[in-house]
């Protein structure tokens, strides 16, 4: 199970992925909502641990715009607004739970395995449509027109990144944690192999769009 925590309190993410990775769980951590809210559109997690003020943006309307994109994820609110209608405007955005700090680990947990328990709808996007390519997410195959390419494994979750997130900067480190995961170890120019893969695909489809290098920073689809 994948757990992504947002919440800026540096100490209290520490702890909690600490005890979480000795449970068997994968964590991922975000200390702002813009970035949590791009993390949190990867439908990479099973279950989001949410705190209510951020900065850059409100859990609540993180979570307001996670719902209205469609997404069901589980997420349980963790924040020191403990007022009855702090509690029903967070479980009416759509949270699935509601937790008060300071956080008893043990309720946590419990939550946590109840959530668990329920049945999830599997969200699958088998075709993404972006610019003049379309890409199969299942069989990693690039299509443009009569013309096609097949990708690696990695190759394709690459691939998908970007074409979800078109004419946007990605961060590198963004790119490792999403296709490698947080704790790989996978040298950096690596990453810059499979950018050149991936502008080697679109080639051979004779594609329009483009990964333009942002020289410091990461990379970016222009469509």
């Amino acid at each position: 199970m994948r757990i992504l925590i947002i919440d800026d309190d540096v100490k209290l993410c520490q702890s909690l992925s600490y005890k979480l990775k000795k449970e068997g769980f994968s964590v991922d951590i975000c200390h702002n909502g813009e970035d949590g809210l791009y993390l949190a559109f990867q439908n990479a997690h099973d279950l989001i641990l949410l705190d209510r003020m951020l900065p850059s943006m409100s859990g609540t309307m993180l979570l307001s715009k996670l719902r209205e994109s469609g997404s069901t994820t589980p997420v349980i609110l963790v924040t020191a607004l403990g007022e009855i209608n702090d509690r029903v405007q967070g479980l009416d955005t759509g949270a699935d739970d509601y937790l008060v700090k300071p956080i008893a680990y043990e309720e946590l947990m419990a939550r946590i395995r109840c959530i668990s328990r329920r049945p999830r709808k599997i969200e699958i996007m088998q075709h993404i449509t972006c610019g003049d390519v379309t890409f199969h997410t299942l069989e990693k195959v690039l299509y443009r027109d009569s013309l096609s390419c097949s990708l690696s494994k990695k190759e394709g979750e690459l691939m998908e990144v970007f074409l979800r997130n078109p004419n946007r900067v990605l961060p590198r480190m963004l790119l490792l944690v999403k296709v490698w995961g947080p704790d790989a170890e996978i040298e950096d120019g690596n990453l810059d192999n499979y950018i050149h893969f991936l502008r080697r695909r679109l080639g051979t489809v004779k594609s329009s769009l483009t990964i333009k290098t942002i020289r410091g920073i990461g990379y970016r689809l222009e469509v």
